[in-house]
This record gives C-alpha cells, sequence and structure tokens, in this order.
C-alpha cells in the first residue's frame, strides 16, 4: 500500500496512560477490557462521540482537498492544500482542541461497540497530534510539496469519475496553484532533513511524463483557449516544481542527513499507535527470528535459487509493456476460481474490478515495487489498480523479475485476497467510524498472511519458483522491521538499512534503496506487514482452538475482515472477547 489515509498514522491512547509530550501525567492506569475506567467526570455520549466524529471527517475534507479527491469525493478537485503558516497552526491546534475533549469522555458505562468506536476516533485525533509534534513534516519534510503536487494531478487522472474536459479543468486550477504553494513550503522548511530532500529531488525530476504525457489525456474536449490555459499553468508548475528541487539541491549541504525519532518516541508509538505488547527491542527480535525463519526455509528449498526470482525460467517472456500488463491480469481469474473453490474468503457482490497499471515515474523513488490503489472510502467507483513498474525484462529489479515469473503471489497480496478485497469490505461499513479507520498492521498484516495461506492450501505446486518467492517475500518483510526499528531508534545510518536489504533480505541495490527510503519516509510503516501477520496467526490459533469442530479457515477469513482495518488487538476483543492484548499493550 502507499499510504495511510489522510497520512495518518493510528495512535491509540487507553484511559489513564495518555503521555503529553512524553511525561506520564500521573493517572492510575485501568485495565480495558472491566467497567472500570477513567473518570475525568466530563460529560459524553455515544451520540456526541458520533457528531464530533461526522463533523471531523468533513473538516478534513475541506482542508485537505487533494486527499479528498484521491479519497473519491471530488466536491474540492480545484484546490490545494493551504500550507500557510496560519492555516497550519490553524489546523492543528483544531486537532489539540478536539482530541482533549474526546480524551475527555467518560465512557466506561457504554457498551463495548460504542467504547471500542471511542477508542478508534481517539486514535486518529491522537495519531495526527503526534505527527504533527514529533515529526513536523511541513516543516522536515519537502516531500510534502512534491507528493501535493503529484498527488494533486494524480488523484483527477486514475477514475473517469467526470468527463476528461471537467477534470483537465480542476487540473489548470490545480496546477496554477502550485508555484505559490510551493513557495510556502520553501518558507516552511526551516529544518529539512538532506535525506528528505533528496527524494523529494529524485520524484521532482520525475514527475514531467506524468503533467506531460499522462495529463493531456484529458485536454482533447478543451478549447482552443481552455487547452492554452492548461499548457500555460503545467508549464509554469513544472518550472516550480524543478526550481524547488533546484533549490533543494543547493541547501542540501547544510541540512542534517537523517533525524531519527529516537526510541523513547518509538516505544511510545508501539504501545499506544498499535496497541502491541513489544517494545522496540522485542519488535526487532520479531524481525530477527522471522528473517532467520524464512532465509532457513529458502535453503531447504530443493533448489534455493527459486527463491530469487528469474525470468529466464519463464514459459514466455512478454513482447512489451502492454504484454507485461495484460499477462499480470490474466491470473487474476485463475486465483479468484481457487479462492471459491475452496472456500476460503467469501467475494461480496459490491467487490469492484481489479486492474494491473503502469507505475507514474514520480512515485518509483519512495515506491521501487509500486503501489495498490484501493477504492477511496467515499469512492463510487469499486474498481481498484495495482501500479507495477516499467516493463524491462532485462532489468533487476526484485518486482519485476517476479511479476514476469510468476505474478500470483504479489498479485494476491495487492488485490484479491489481499488489499483490494479487505480495503473493499472495509468501505462498506455501516459504522462510520470503522469504516474511515485504517490500522496500518491490520491492512498490512492481512495481505501478508494471505501469501502464505495460499501457499499452504495448495495453490502452487511443491518446490515451484511461486512458492520459493513467497519465501522469499516473507524474508525481506523481516529484513523490513530491522531497517525500520533501527533507522528511527537512531542505531542505523540510510547506508547501513540498504546493505541489510541486500545482504539479509536479498535483495538488488535497487529494490533496496527503495525500501530503505520507503521506511525513512514512513517511520513504523515497515514493521506492519510481519507484525500484522504474526498477530493474524495467532488470532488464527486462537479461534480455531474456540470454534473446536466447528472451525473452518473460510469462515476464520470473513469475520476477521467483516471488522475493517482495525487494530487486531481491538479485534481481538470484540471478535474473542478478550481484552487482554489491549491491557498488555499497556502495562
Amino acid at each position: 500500500m502507499r499510504a495511510i489515509r489522510w497520512c495518518v498514522v493510528a495512535l491509540l491512547i487507553l484511559p489513564g496512560v495518555w503521555m503529553a509530550h512524553g511525561e506520564a501525567d500521573g493517572r492510575e492506569s485501568r485495565s480495558f477490557g472491566t467497567d472500570r475506567g477513567y473518570h475525568s467526570g466530563a460529560a459524553g455520549s455515544p451520540e456526541e462521540l458520533r457528531s464530533l466524529a461526522s463533523e471531523y471527517y468533513r473538516w478534513r475534507t475541506v482542508n485537505y482537498p487533494v486527499e479528498t479527491s484521491d479519497q473519491g469525493l471530488h466536491t474540492r478537485d480545484a484546490e490545494l492544500t493551504d500550507y500557510s503558516e496560519t492555516a497550519i497552526a490553524e489546523r492543528r491546534g483544531h486537532t489539540r482542541e478536539l482530541v482533549e475533549r474526546v480524551r475527555a469522555m467518560e465512557t466506561s458505562g457504554w457498551p463495548k461497540d460504542d467504547r471500542a468506536d471511542w477508542l478508534l476516533f481517539r486514535a486518529e485525533l491522537e495519531g495526527t497530534e503526534f505527527f504533527d509534534r514529533v515529526l513536523d513534516f511541513e516543516h522536515t519534510n519537502p516531500q510534502t510539496y512534491v507528493d501535493e503536487c503529484s498527488n494533486a494531478i494524480f488523484s483527477l487522472l486514475k477514475k473517469d469519475y467526470d468527463t476528461p474536459r471537467n477534470r483537465a479543468l480542476s487540473a489548470t486550477a490545480r496546477l496554477r496553484a502550485m508555484p505559490a504553494m510551493l513557495e510556502k513550503g520553501r518558507k516552511n522548511l526551516h529544518s529539512p532533513v538532506r535525506l528528505y530532500a533528496q527524494l523529494a529531488i529524485d520524484s521532482a525530476r520525475s514527475i514531467d511524463p506524468l503533467l506531460n504525457e499522462s495529463l493531456m489525456t484529458l485536454a482533447g474536449d478543451l478549447s482552443p483557449a481552455e487547452r492554452d490555459g492548461l499548457v500555460r499553468a503545467r508549464d509554469a508548475a513544472l518550472a516550480a516544481i524543478h526550481g524547488y528541487a533546484d533549490w533543494l539541491e543547493k541547501g542540501s549541504p547544510g541540512m542534517v542527513e537523517f533525524k531519527p525519532m529516537g526510541e523513547a518516541n518509538y516505544n511510545y508509538l508501539l504501545k499506544h499507535g498499535y496497541l502491541l505488547p513489544l517494545d522496540a527491542e522485542q519488535v526487532a527480535m520479531l524481525g530477527q527470528a522471522e528473517l532467520a525463519r524464512y532465509r532457513g526455509l529458502e535453503s531447504l528449498l530443493p533448489d534455493p535459487s527459486l527463491a530469487d526470482p528469474n525470468p529466464a525460467r519463464a514459459k514466455s517472456i512478454p513482447a512489451d509493456q502492454q504484454a507485461f500488463l495484460a499477462a499480470y491480469q490474466s491470473r487474476e481469474a485463475e486465483m479468484i476460481r481457487f479462492l471459491k473453490d475452496r472456500r476460503l474468503v467469501t467475494l461480496p457482490p459490491y467487490l469492484g474490478p481489479f486492474l494491473i497499471r503502469q507505475l507514474p515515474e514520480a512515485f518509483k523513488p519512495t515506491s521501487p515495487g509500486g503501489f495498490m490503489n484501493a477504492p477511496g472510502v467515499y469512492d463510487k467507483d469499486a474498481s481498484g489498480f495495482y501500479f507495477i513498474p516499467t516493463y524491462e525484462p532485462k532489468s533487476r529489479n526484485f518486482y519485476i523479475r517476479a511479476a514476469i515469473e510468476d505474478p500470483r503471489p504479489i498479485l494476491g497480496h495487492e488485490g484479491i485476497p489481499g488489499h483490494f478485497l479487505q480495503i473493499s469490505i472495509a468501505n462498506h461499513l455501516d459504522d462510520e467510524i470503522r469504516r474511515h479507520h485504517d490500522d496500518g498492521v491490520f491492512v498490512e498484516g492481512w495481505a501478508l498472511y494471505t501469501e502464505e495461506m495460499l501457499m499452504r492450501t495448495g495453490l502452487y505446486p511443491e518446490n515451484s519458483a511461486a512458492q520459493g518467492q513467497i519465501l522469499r517475500l516473507s524474508r525481506y518483510r523481516g529484513a523490513r522491521i530491522g531497517v525500520d526499528v533501527n533507522l528511527h531508534t537512531g542505531k542505523w545510518t540510510f547506508e547501513q538499512a540498504v546493505r541489510y536489504f541486500m545482504e539479509a533480505g536479498g535483495l538488488d541495490r535497487e529494490a533496496a534503496e527503495g525500501e530503505a527510503a520507503g521506511a525513512a519516509s514512513s517511520p513504523t510503516q515497515k514493521i506492519t506487514y510481519m507484525v500484522g501477520k504474526w498477530q493474524i496467526m495467532n488470532l488464527l490459533g486462537r479461534y480455531r482452538d474456540q470454534r473446536g469442530p466447528n472451525f473452518r479457515l473460510g469462515d476464520f477469513h470473513d469475520r476477521l475482515i467483516s471488522y475493517g482495518s482495525l487494530p487486531l488487538s481491538v479485534v481481538t476483543w470484540l471478535m474473542l472477547d478478550d481484552p487482554s492484548p489491549l491491557n498488555a499493550a499497556l502495562q
């Protein structure tokens, strides 16, 4: 997945244990699984909670217009986010005020489902406040402003939600606003990080095809004056974007190389953000254990080289980009038949098509393997896309080699039964708070779990290249944990992270550099895969023990993803009536 909805990493805080700026507030910790709780004396009701949440979601669509477009609501397609210091301060102030109001709610007497929703909504607010305060990307990360430019146009292109002319006119308005927005970015970046700046430079200098080629496919129905306005706005935006990259490059030597959040903040995010009963050291140990397991399982293959994708072993090599995408797409029907025949998961009737497309150049620096675009939470179009890198049969890129030899492992992760299916179901939940929640550990953990689940249930022949690929994919997901923990706790440099991906994870340098860049840009995101899979496997075993002879694997899958994209500790509470993971996370 490319990013968590609204660029918020969920930060869940339970009563009596919230810490402001890393300092304990002195209140007594309470067990969340009982009727005891933090008593503030404040009023509050489930109805008030839901009203506040609805107002917040509406406020967010106004204040983040590009993300609003990306999520399928096209009421502000002509606008960019306001990055003036006044607007940034107002947004942060609004979030602080709202989170304080939600924290103060007395929920101990509420029904379980309402208390869970309070926890989830509080998480969204806490996450925003944490990232604003600790990482402060508007002032430290130049990617913020390049991403705004690329996503502003990409969100108008990826689906045919309106006529090409209307979308082109919206693009013209956004393009005209880009030079001023980038100028605000220059003024805001008083503490830019060199690594982030280099990634922003790479993205800025790769954006031309998106604006010169992809965007212009919308221009066919414009009048001559409208087309001229689009071209002039595009050229001015490109000049501003390249000027921004030149400015960053000139100032790069004076920037701090990388600024980790530190172990205390990292542990805080693990415990209160992901509600994990683990600290950074324990998460790193889990990564080492899983890395060792899958590295060893590769070695137990009759031919260990099967774990390293090799197009030469493929039955046929696609002739060009279109043939490559078509071959990728063709395997989806086979996988869906397998799922239905084995009754491994139920596909809802509203599920749309899942399509394979080429990765735009502007996104390659931090997404070397491509990324998934699920339907947005507001989307009326049920389709989804997976963006695969540009086809090059001689490429050493792991993802291209894997896709040529056998695309099914990655296709299953990104599509059905992975992200596309799971997020599509989450988007259809009646509960608004749960529909908007997007816990990365659940989302990535589920997709990684499905890779091995399909292998264990017989989709791939024994000792096949697909089985080898599954092991390599899990191996480097284990390596991701070590990189993420050590980068953001300040123990490793970026180059150490790249080498670890190559030596321990088994990736080529191109893929390793992209993986390390992604880890640096999105703190804690890289741990979500293996940690989530570990939690799901634990939940699976416990569910089977509870169900006994009535256990069926497909029933477990249907129940699990029926909850949406919630933290797995919350899912355990709702699914097994066991609050102990929540309590253990906070001790």
